[in-house]
């Protein structure tokens, strides 16, 4: 590397800062810029080109050069590119490891992942308080934030539609037991109760803003940015719920510092082999357990079950329980689908299955078949 170029190196910390480049980015990036590459944060994607945040400004550049066929290794929004210093189109070279991915399964038949946001530090998931807070959708966004890397926050939005102090405190212990080891926040952008809080944690570093339509994200970034940037709708009266405001996954730097990924209504949250994430989210769970008498007891019907004894004495909600086994085998699936001895294992087990449950079956009948 010349000299010139390592003192451009060592000045863009500066000009990107805002955007959270660091002497970690500027030692990864070290060889991009011996080619003569320029440094960038990708703060939107779109149709096969992508606009990245520079030194020099926003550029819009293709990303031909890293479209690979692995849905998982796609640019996305947050990652740090190199991009060509000249020439009509620019181009993406290359993206720089990264830190953390957020990801969930797509709505296909054929198991693959998506991408949503890269090298996030903290995913905030909104929910909406305008009705009854869905504690099992909120268990698999927090499974998927686990997952990646981040750190997950519940931001329970529109706090102001509920005025009584009592109820809104209820439905903030009713979350919190939903989540354990992360703090939930009740916010309202018309009032502004919360929201110096939550601009305070997501000044350090990168946050991504998940949520289903009519959640308030696109309110609650306005609220945080000062400004409106993000167009705002109305949410349906009859059910709460609304249109997708938001349409594409956009980065944003936030005057009190950090940066802010939003991104559209999710209607479907579905896991993608975050066994771990689960096991995050129910810790509980998992620390009864660890004194079952058989160490894998699947907390079904077997003797000196832990898990069950919980249930049964009022420690562990049944309705945990349920979601942890429907995330577990819905988790199992994905992984199956992409794991070739997972599956073989899985058929075997349902063979085994199969066949007790006839062996049952013909001993109910006094053996008769």
């Amino acid at each position: 590397m010349t000299s010139s170029s390592a003192s451009s190196l060592s000045a863009r910390p500066h000009a990107l800062a805002a955007y959270g480049w660091d002497e970690y980015w500027a030692a990864e990036f070290a060889p991009y810029a011996a080619e003569g590459l320029l440094p960038g944060r990708v703060v939107r994607v779109d149709r096969g080109q992508c606009d990245v945040m520079t030194e020099d400004g926003v550029i819009r550049a293709d990303t031909a050069f890293v479209t690979p066929h692995d849905p998982l290794r796609v640019i996305c929004t947050g990652d740090w590119a190199a991009v060509e210093a000249a020439g009509n189109p620019r181009y993406v070279k290359a993206y720089l490891p990264r830190r953390t991915a957020f990801v969930r399964s797509t709505s296909s038949q054929r198991s693959e992942g998506q991408i949503l946001a890269a090298n996030v530090d903290h995913a905030v998931i909104a929910v909406s308080l305008a009705g009854e807070p869905d504690l099992g959708r909120i268990e698999r966004f927090l499974a998927l934030a686990w997952e990646s890397g981040a750190q997950p926050l519940v931001v329970l939005t529109k706090a102001d539609l509920v005025p009584d102090p009592d109820t809104l405190a209820y439905l903030v212990r009713d979350v919190e037991t939903t989540a354990p080891g992360v703090q939930v926040l009740a916010v309202s952008s018309h009032t502004g109760e919360g929201t110096d809080v939550l601009a305070a944690i997501v000044s350090g570093g990168t946050s991504v803003l998940l949520g289903t339509s009519g959640a308030g994200k696109s309110t609650l970034a306005n609220a945080l940015l000062g400004e409106d940037v993000m167009d705002v709708q109305a949410t349906r009266e009859v059910d709460g719920k609304g249109r997708h405001t938001t349409t594409t996954r956009n980065l944003l730097a936030l005057p009190g510092g950090g940066v802010l990924i939003d991104t559209p209504g999710l209607r479907g949250v579905g896991l993608f082999d975050a066994e771990a994430g689960v096991g995050q989210v129910f810790s509980e769970i998992e620390d009864h357990a660890a004194d079952c008498r058989f160490h894998d007891c699947a907390h079904e019907s077997e003797p000196g079950c832990a898990v069950l004894a919980a249930v049964a004495d009022g420690s562990l909600p049944e309705r945990r329980l349920e979601s942890y086994r429907k995330l577990l085998r819905e988790n199992q699936r994905i992984v199956a689908k992409t794991d070739a001895r997972l599956r073989a294992e899985l058929h075997r087990d349902w063979r085994l299955k199969a066949a007790q449950g006839r062996a049952n079956y013909a001993a109910k009948r006094g053996g008769r078949a």
